[in-house]
Formats: C-alpha cells, structure tokens, sequence
C-alpha cells in the first residue's frame, strides 16, 4: 500500500492495527432500498453507484468520514448501473440498460452507445479500448480512438454469462470470469487485437463455479473468487492449469470481490452478513474477518482500500473501516 506522507512511526502503527483487526468502524452513507453498488478509489474522492447513477463523494481528511452530499453525480443509464471503472479522469460504466457510458469527471463529455443485448454486468478500460462482459453471454472490445468511439471491434462468444472482466497491464489481453454452467472453464484470457481465445486457466471446476471478481496485480499474477468459495492467486508464467496458492472463505459463502495491496494483504468480500475479511499470502488462514450487517443479511458487492481506511459496499449502506484509530 502507498504510505508516502505517512511518518514512519504512525506506517507501523496503521500496519499492525491492519494485522490485529483494530480499527474505528462507521457507516457513512445508507440508502432505503437496496442495491448493488460498486465502487472506485480516487485520491480524495470516493465514486459510488447507487441505481442509474455514479455519485462522486469528498473523502474527509481526517478521520473515516466523508461529505454526505455529493460533489458530481454522472448519469446516462436508464436502468441500474451494473460495474464502472475509474482510468485516465474518465468513468466508463456497463448497465442493465445494455448500454456503455462514458464520462470525462472535470467537464460534461459524455458518450453513451447501445453495447449489449443484456445488461452490461462488467466492464474496463485501458489504453483506448473498452472491454464489455454480459449477460447475453458475449463480451466485446470497443474502440474509444478518434473517430471510431463506439466501434466494437471484436464479439467473443463465451457460451456463458460473463460476470467479470479485466485488460492484462500489458494491453495485449484480457481475461473474462463465467458463470461455468455453459462452458466447463470459467476463467478464460483472450487476445485483446484479434478476439481470439489464448488460454484457459485452471481444470476440473464444479458447474455453477462462476467467477465473479477478477484483479490483476501485474501482467503475469491474476486474483479471481465467486461462487465456489475460493481466491485463487494465479502466476500466467508458470501454470495455466494450476493456481500457485487458494484460499477458502472458511463458512462456505460464495465471495462477490476480491483487492490486494499488490504486496502481501489481500482482502475479500463474502456473500452472507457483509463479512469482509483480510488475508496474507504467506498464510493459508484468514487474519481478520469483521461482520459489517447483522441482522438482516448482506452480500459485499464491492471493497476498496487505501492504506488506512477500507470502504465496503452493501446493499443498503456504505461502510468504513479507519486502521489509524489507536
């Protein structure tokens, strides 16, 4: 995690509260009918889908909080928005609408393009070219250059709805999670200039083991998790059959999302009572679990973190979990 800024003293302290579990713990937003919000970190901001739209909220300096109003609200779907990133000062969300937009945060250029014949359920977007995954089970690389905004450029037919999906840092290509009900692999990489399939990673997953999260730490190492109740860490330069080290959420609920700090910490979201849960890689067991709604019960949709705070998504509230509380 990015600790430029912080004193060195006040560096140990936030890591070893991460270690022990000890932080303050706040819900800073609440909304009366429940959603499936997702989420990007931003310096000061925090982006935040609720419904159709994209609200952007200041992150207080001190403390967990942040402003209750918010600053920009970027809108364009007719239905829920489903998954959004946040690269280059531009927002590219996928809806239920079927349909992409993009938007430049500091101005009002917006682009909306009819995308799918289903709703969009993932989406991301590095060097000019979009990557779509949906329902209708294709996913779709899009042109953003010039000219051409809007052009798909290839459709990939998964045979399987696609949950989740994300460009390799290399830009060469990119990786989509399945629902595995269609097609035995649920974890495929494709060729981001031709569309073509390169590989598929890992064997022998169970039907219904879809992949609903997916993160790249670097070009080569790969996290994904959903509904068979594992992480998996993947290493693209030594095996495609075989993960290098999985984790089992230890009460069987399936796991919604899943962020590392690129180092060492990783943390999960899991599908039952907004149980988030910490792990490090050079454990097999989890570190810290915390139970963020109780009683009625909550999946977490989507996690963020920082190096002091960690930001989870519910389905009727925003939680924030501050690591420098003493």
């Amino acid at each position: 995690m990015g600790a430029a800024g912080i004193p060195v003293k006040e560096r140990v302290k936030v890591s070893q509260n991460w270690r022990h579990g000890c932080c303050r713990r706040e819900t800073v937003l609440k909304w009366k009918c429940n959603l499936m919000p997702w989420m990007e970190l931003d310096g000061e901001y925090l982006y935040l889908s609720q419904a159709e739209n994209i609200q952007a909220y200041h992150l207080c300096a001190e403390g967990t909080g942040l402003q209750r109003h918010p600053q920009a609200i970027f809108s364009g779907h007719q239905e829920d928005v489903c998954r959004f990133v946040l690269v280059n000062s531009h927002i590219v969300s996928g809806g239920g609408d079927g349909s992409i937009v993009l938007h430049k945060i500091h101005g009002s250029y917006s682009v909306k393009f009819s995308a799918h014949e289903q709703e969009v359920n993932c989406v991301d977007f590095q060097g000019g070219l979009i990557v779509s995954g949906s329902r209708d089970r294709t996913a779709k690389v899009w042109s953003l250059s010039t000219g051409r905004v809007g052009q798909c450029l290839h459709t990939v037919q998964t045979e399987d709805r696609v949950w989740s999906i994300a460009i390799s840092p290399l830009l060469s290509s990119f990786v989509t999670g399945t629902a595995c009900c269609g097609h035995t692999s649920p974890l495929r990489i494709w060729d981001l200039e031709s569309g073509q399939l390169l590989t598929c990673l890992g064997t022998d997953f169970h039907r219904g083991a879809g992949v609903l999260d997916v993160f790249y730490e670097t070009p080569s190492l790969l996290l994904s998790c959903g509904y068979d109740t594992y992480i998996r860490y993947w290493d693209i330069r030594t095996s495609t059959r075989k993960c290098v080290q999985e984790w089992e959420e230890p009460h069987d609920s399936a796991l919604y999302c899943v962020r590392s700090d690129r180092n060492h910490m990783i943390a999960s979201g899991s599908s039952y009572y907004g149980v988030v849960r910490l792990w490090d890689k050079r454990q097999t067991r989890c570190l810290q679990s915390f139970h963020l709604s109780s009683p009625s019960s909550s999946p977490v949709y989507c996690l963020r973190f920082s190096t002091t705070h960690l930001y989870a998504a519910l389905a009727s509230a925003l939680h924030v979990l501050d690591f420098t509380a003493s």
